[in-house]
């Protein structure tokens, strides 16, 4: 859709209010027994299982496909009932590693996702990024996490922004695309309610909360902000974004509530890969934990949980 300034110069945030409901989410809500482990396997349902390291290579991603196929033991899938097997959402690499990832992943249904524009901090050339873009998919890469340029919202620049987003949409072609929108550097939570609405304007398919490499990344806090822009913008258009968290959650603690949020603020429509994902590589150890306790009573060490 275009670009509607009267929308976001009207946004505002009551900030208190924000940490209230956010304070209520953390210490209010309890999941027991298999109920818990039920919101767990959606968990592992919902993630973009991740390797964004400069010591990446060929067989750490192979492995990391392997476990996105594989994510719980058989004995393990045998015990909770899930004859139909489990996988995560998806597999997110550098562009380096998008053949490697597609060749294992072939026929699994489960897409691969690339960093692009600059990952982490967004700062090549515009020519660059577009170009980044169209390599990727051209690769294999079924979806693409972007990031914008932060100085757009920093200084007000919606228009820039909202082109920039345009662009890279068009880019994509056919490839869903996720909007990193480095919360932590954006200062205020009204920064992070506009950004959010500039970008689902411009067409994104999820927004993102961090690359997982500044200083503070997905908070609950920020996560309601951009889950409510969300709802508003789904409310007003009839168009439904998606929302993924990244960096920081690695305990299935969180992840329990960061889905008591979505399912609160957005409904079982958004309880789903579709519309929600985990940016995440520890926590899938913790969740393997945590089932294997509701199966046996005791919980296991790391170790025995095996990762790339």
């Amino acid at each position: 859709m275009s670009l509607d300034l009267s929308w976001i110069e009207n946004l505002r945030v009551n900030h208190p209010a924000i940490l209230r409901r956010t304070q209520h989410l953390s210490n209010s809500r309890s999941l027991k027994k298999e109920w818990q482990a039920a919101w767990l396997v959606r968990a592992i349902e919902c993630m973009d299982l991740t390797t964004l390291s400069g010591d990446d290579t060929e067989g750490r991603v192979k492995r990391l496909c392997a476990k996105a196929r594989n994510p719980l033991r058989k004995d393990m899938l045998d015990a909770l009932g899930l004859k139909g097997g489990l996988k995560t959402g998806a597999v997110c690499v550098y562009h380096d590693m998008i053949p490697t990832a597609v060749e294992v992943l072939q026929g699994t249904g489960i897409p691969v996702a690339a960093v692009s524009t600059g990952f982490p901090a967004g700062l090549s050339s515009h020519e660059t990024k577009l170009r980044e873009i169209e390599l990727s998919v051209k690769a294999g890469a079924a979806e693409i996490d972007i990031v914008i340029t932060r100085k757009h919202v920093l200084q007000g620049n919606w228009q820039a922004l909202y082109q920039e987003m345009c662009d890279y949409r068009k880019a994509c072609g056919e490839a869903h695309v996720k909007a990193i929108l480095a919360t932590g550097d954006l200062q205020t939570f009204e920064n992070v309610a506009k950004a959010s609405w500039v970008c689902m304007m411009a067409g994104a398919d999820f927004i993102k909360t961090s690359t997982g490499k500044e200083s503070v990344n997905a908070t609950l806090d920020v996560s309601l902000v951009m889950t409510r822009a969300i709802r508003d913008y789904a409310a007003l258009t009839t168009h439904k974004v998606g929302y993924k968290p990244a960096g920081g959650i690695a305990s299935a603690k969180l992840a329990l509530q960061y889905l008591v949020l979505m399912k609160e603020e957005l409904g079982d429509e958004w309880l789903n890969p579709h519309f929600f994902r985990f940016g995440a590589s520890s926590l899938l150890t913790d969740i393997e934990r945590q089932l294997e306790h509701h199966i046996t009573g005791s919980y296991s060490a790391a170790h025995r949980h095996a990762m790339p």
